[in-house]
Order: C-alpha cells, then structure tokens, then sequence
C-alpha cells in the first residue's frame, strides 16, 4: 500500500576519468537516483512505521532499477549505498526506514549482492547535501570500494518531506592503493570476506 507521494526523481550520473594519476580506459560511474516524497508522519509523532518503511519497498525497486539501467545494467555495479535527507518537520526514523526498503531493493535487483549496504541519513533544510558511503557489493573488506556519493536536490526536502536515495558504482576509487582485501580474492561469498 502506497502512503505517500512523488513530487519528484532525479537520476545523476558522474563520470570520473582520473584523480591527478594516469587517465582510465573507461570513466569509473557513480550514480544516485533519488526520489522526493511527502512525509506522512510529518509534524507528529507515530509510533508504528512498520508500514511506512513496507510501503516504500516498491520505491526502492524503482530507484534501483532506474539507476542499474543508467549504469549499464546490474553486472556493471560494483559498489553501493543508500541514503535519506528528512525535512524539518519530520524526525530521524523517518529516515531509517530506508534501510530495510532500500536496502531489500538494491539486493533484490543486484542479485549477487551479499554484502552490507552503507548508509547515511540525517535531517535537513531544503538543499542539504549528505555524502552517502559506498560499499563492495559482494564484500564488505573490499577497501578499494570505500567511497562516497553526493545526494542533494536543489529545492528539497521541504519541511514536510524526505528524500530517498540509493548510489551505486561501476568500481572502486580511481588509483585506490591503500591494500586490503582485494576483488579478486573475495572468497567465502558470505558478504564479508
């Protein structure tokens, strides 16, 4: 059951070619696609969001089939990570109920994906920016994947809505060389090593 409504999606993509080292065959991808919604709690208190956070699961298949698809289609997605900005009329846990949605949803369209998805939240004015962790999806020791992704919208959220959103990324930190637990060497498949 749907219990809220989209004012608005954005879907963003950035292109990084080098960070000052040797240039890349292929830009690394990191894309956030985010969706602006009313909040249904806003302005008081509500002691079961057990639907809320149910009702959004569908949400969270259309972001991250959305952003899959802008990335090349989910075996190009390597790492991933999940975010919420509530506006000031609503509470934190408003935005914590992006992490069973969002986080059901991107493993649901990333199939192979196994390990924890990162996540920030926070509350916030119309055009806050949160920087959203990035994670290997199949490992989570993976330290080359550790990264972020910007999510912001210019006019949101207004006090009475929450921004959701999920990033993903076709690879690691361009020159990443700080060693640990390399892709090649994810073994147990279990979401941690």
């Amino acid at each position: 059951m749907t219990v809220y409504d989209i004012r608005k999606t954005q879907v963003s993509i950035e292109e990084v070619w080098h960070e000052r080292g040797p240039r890349r065959q292929r830009p690394l991808l990191i894309g956030t696609a985010l969706a602006v919604i009313n909040n249904p709690h806003a302005g008081r208190y509500e002691p079961d969001l057990m639907p809320f956070q149910a009702g959004l699961r569908d949400l969270g298949r259309q972001l991250a089939t959305m952003l899959c698809e802008q990335l090349g289609g989910r075996e190009a997605i390597e790492a991933y990570g999940k975010g919420a900005i509530v506006g000031g009329d609503g509470e934190l846990e408003h935005g914590a109920v992006w992490h069973e949605a969002g986080g059901a949803a991107i493993r649901e369209v990333i199939s192979q994906a196994k390990a924890i998805v990162p996540a920030a939240k926070t509350v916030g004015a119309i055009g806050t920016r949160l920087m959203v962790p990035l994670g290997h999806i199949e490992a989570a020791y993976v330290r080359s994947h550790f990264g972020t992704a910007e999510m912001t919208i210019w006019d949101a959220p207004r006090r009475d809505e929450i921004v959701f959103g999920l990033v993903m990324a076709t690879g690691g930190r361009t020159h990443a060389r700080i060693g640990g637990l390399a892709v090649d060497q994810i073994s147990v498949h279990d979401g941690q090593r």
